[in-house]
């Protein structure tokens, strides 16, 4: 694996950040196609279905994760199989006066157990808020008298997920 290409620093309304630029080749995006696909596979496996050796892949994968390439190795949970069956898509804008709140207001959301993912958007919405709840009932709680009862919050827009097809992540080119 190649070193950096650049480091940069940019800033946003919500905190900063280090915006890193990581050259890879071939074999890295092989590596990590195989591991969005399957984070267990034992190094071995890995090395084989690559082509190279076992210490070798072992160190590309090291490297990876130390150049924040890979962000880590994670299970991935059925929300049904613990009683939250029913997930939605909740777009949230926010007031108008509320933009130096942001990131408080998405520390907190996140704390919260029906949440799985939140997204902070440019657009008309400000956040997309994937949320798993035991029923409808449930949802509408959440939404209303939660969601809603945030100061900061001008306005939800609730969609219900169907079916959820889970993609190997972003994949490599």
């Amino acid at each position: 694996m190649a070193a950096h290409d650049s480091v940069s620093s940019r800033s946003s309304s919500t905190a900063s950040q280090e915006v890193r630029t990581v050259a890879l080749d071939e074999i890295d995006r092989r590596v990590l196609n195989l591991l969005q696909q399957d984070a267990r596979m034992p190094n071995n496996a890995l090395a084989a279905a690559v082509g190279i050796a076992p210490s070798t892949c072992l160190a590309r994968v090291r490297t990876l994760r130390a150049a924040g390439v890979i962000r880590g190795f994670h299970a991935e949970v059925d929300p049904a199989a613990l009683g939250r069956g029913l997930q939605a898509m909740v777009a949230v804008r926010m007031q108008s006066g509320a933009r130096n709140r942001l990131s408080a207001f998405a520390q907190r959301l996140a704390a919260r157990s029906e949440v799985l993912d939140l997204y902070f958007l440019a657009g008309a919405d400000d956040f997309l808020v994937h949320v798993a709840v035991e029923d409808s009932d449930a949802l509408r709680e959440f939404v209303l008298e939660q969601l809603s009862a945030f100061p900061e919050v001008a306005l939800t827009e609730t969609s219900l997920i169907f079916e959820h097809i889970r993609t190997s992540s972003a994949r490599s080119r």
